[in-house]
């Protein structure tokens, strides 16, 4: 198929359905569910504000744009991510992809969540009843793409998400679907990618069960066991387009520019630019900055560092970032360790 049809045909596609999935605005914010799936993994993309969806490759696009895992030279990636988030919680991410030649490359994922341990109070013990209780946030995806043309790639992932706080679950799930357009003008890649779409999940549990005696019953009859259940939370769905040009500085040195536009249904739209430096292919420094119109927004700079170790025939690469936080907590710390074989 020719590349500019198939741009277009993918193009199309996505786009039609954002248009059905998508309806942020600043009336909107805070109104979804499940936003740990928008918690980032992976400490390249991370230092350079997530803005390389049009370039990402390997298994670090498993969690940014799945059409990117065929666009690497190595046969079998691992990673291993470990966020310090805000308040102490974390985030934890592992991650494999395989070239399975002309069939294309799969790959797996798992990201967990943890709030920590929490007191449980009541409204007759408000400071605690010596319990403790650890909701955590799960999410396991599989991932399949191919190269559609020699300049087109095409992924999707399914995941199923699962949250648990104390003996209530809510889980379902959630599909992405990515592209990138290698455009064969002076390295400019082009990307966009759709982000967690799918049915409402809905908390559920036997801390929802109730024994109650209502109005209308005899008032000798036992107590009868009413079952409640939560309201309905759509997912933090997004929509992203993405570009990536490289400024060539020498034979030992690249710069490759990222640039991103990400359409939310349950935020404010934002922009995202980052920058990243190689020497040699062995070290990188990279920095990102969010652009949003939320004043409440906690994020807006970003950067990081890369270094690549030769084991053998195969490469580790060991990958740092932070993210600045406006207010009250000390900067987010990512660290991610890739092995390529």
């Amino acid at each position: 198929m020719n590349p500019t049809r198939s741009l277009a045909v993918m193009a199309a596609t996505l786009s039609l359905a954002a248009s059905a999935a998508l309806a942020g605005s600043p009336e909107r914010v805070g109104t979804g569910g499940a936003l740990e799936l928008r918690l980032p993994v992976g400490a390249r993309s991370i230092a350079i504000s997530e803005s390389d969806v049009g370039s990402v490759g390997g298994v670090e696009a498993l969690y940014y744009n799945p059409a990117g895992i065929v666009d690497t030279d190595a046969k079998t990636e691992v990673t291993f991510s470990h966020t310090d988030y805000i308040a102490a919680t974390s985030v934890n991410y592992v991650a494999v992809t395989q070239a399975t030649g002309a069939f294309g490359s799969v790959g797996l994922s798992a990201k967990v969540f943890s709030v920590g341990e929490i007191p449980y109070t009541t409204e007759t013990a408000p400071d605690g009843t010596g319990e403790v209780f650890s909701p955590t946030f799960s999410s396991l995806g599989f991932t399949y793409a191919r190269k559609m043309t020699d300049r087109v790639n095409f992924g999707a992932t399914v995941s199923y998400n699962a949250e648990r706080i104390m003996q209530e679950t809510a889980a379902g799930m959630s599909f992405n679907f990515g592209f990138q357009y290698d455009t064969d003008f002076r390295g400019l890649k082009l990307g966009m990618a759709m982000r967690n779409v799918g049915s409402n999940m809905e908390f559920r549990g036997s801390d929802f069960d109730r024994l109650q005696r209502l109005n209308s019953d005899d008032p000798q009859a036992s107590s009868r066991n009413l079952s409640l259940s939560s309201a309905e939370f759509e997912l933090p769905t997004t929509f992203q387009y993405g570009l990536s040009y490289p400024v060539q500085l020498g034979p030992e040195n690249a710069l490759m520019i990222h640039g991103l536009y990400m359409s939310n249904s349950f935020a404010v739209d934002e922009g995202h630019v980052g920058a990243e430096y190689a020497y040699r292919k062995i070290a990188t420094l990279r920095a990102g900055y969010k652009i949003t119109t939320n004043s409440d927004d906690l994020f807006g700079f970003s950067y990081g560092v890369g270094l690549r170790v030769a084991l053998g025939d195969s490469n580790l690469w060991v990958d740092y970032a932070g993210q600045t936080v406006s207010d009250f907590f000390n900067d987010i710390q990512h660290v991610t360790a890739t092995f390529k074989f």
